[in-house]
């Protein structure tokens, strides 16, 4: 099993024929990702070929959601117009949206985001600024590479997408049920607790891996959520520990100011109710494989 995207999930890629688009849904095609198709209103009617899978082209997510029977959409698209493109496909009703965009400005990300919530929240929404989600050996949404792991029992949410690849490598020869990149764009759509929560209802993870970073207060915020709802072992790590105050680093939402956002104080947060955290991703990995191998 899988939590949000599973070997059943049929997946729409929003801007299938531009140049990312194309390399991306040839890489999830073969990472065996049940893709059933595109949207580019422009080219709606014709179909691409990749590598042999004929994929057809729509001019909607609601067209396509009809002809498919799509539940998932990874959207590629510009930024100007990656707002307009998670609108369209929470009107369509889609159950998962995964948003890899970048640099989608801050005020349509919340623009979306309350969309989405006044409708009750029916879509999914991952990202933007992200890497994606992958239940490896089941499905692949997004760019994350399908070959660094293998599936097993490991639950693992990152706001980094490099280590996410790094963690997914660290700990291959145990394996993942999903790995999901949330990004760490100040606003996003799926949280570190939402991930938490997922993994913890889910039967086939046994226990979490938690990524942060410097910056704003949501591992703080996980931290009392896990202490309350998560009874799984979770290891943590936080990136950004010799990072200098007052600076932006890297992400959008990373920065800290005095001892608010700190890896120091979130590391007190999280190990404050029984999460053990690493100082490096290789010693999180460490942490994570004495508590898989029960030792």
């Amino acid at each position: 099993m899988a939590i949000w995207l599973t070997k059943d999930s049929k997946v729409i890629v929003q801007g299938m024929t531009g140049s990312e688009g194309m390399k991306h849904t040839r890489r999830m095609l073969a990472a065996g990702t049940n893709v059933v198709g595109g949207v580019n209103p422009r080219k709606a009617g014709q179909s691409v070929d990749f590598d042999g899978t004929e994929l057809p082209v729509f001019a909607s997510v609601a067209d396509a959601i009809q002809a498919t029977g799509a539940d998932a959409t990874v959207i590629f698209v510009p930024p100007q117009f990656t707002k307009a493109a998670v609108i369209e496909a929470i009107d369509a009703g889609i159950g998962l949206a995964v948003v890899i965009t970048e640099g989608v400005p801050v005020h349509d990300t919340a623009a979306f985001w309350a969309y989405n919530v006044a409708r009750g929240e029916q879509t999914r929404i991952i990202g933007p600024n992200c890497p994606g989600i992958a239940s490896p050996g089941a499905s692949n949404a997004g760019i994350i590479p399908a070959d660094i792991t293998g599936s097993g029992r490991i639950g693992l949410v990152s706001k980094s997408g490099t280590l996410t690849y790094q963690m997914m490598y660290e700990l291959r020869d145990i394996g993942f049920s999903t790995c999901v990149g949330i990004g760490g764009d100040p606003v996003i759509g799926t949280t570190h607790i939402d991930a938490l929560a997922a993994f913890e209802a889910d039967p086939d993870t046994d226990a979490i891996v938690m990524i942060g970073e410097i910056g704003g207060d949501a591992e703080e915020r996980a931290a009392e959520f896990i202490k309350t709802n998560v009874t799984k072992p979770v290891v943590g790590y936080i990136a950004g520990f010799t990072a200098p105050p007052g600076k932006t680093m890297g992400h959008a939402g990373a920065i800290i100011s005095g001892s608010a956002g700190t890896a120091d104080a979130k590391q007190a947060a999280l190990e404050a109710v029984g999460v053990k955290v690493g100082k490096t991703p290789t010693e999180t990995a460490r942490l994570m494989r004495e508590i898989m191998s029960g030792s």
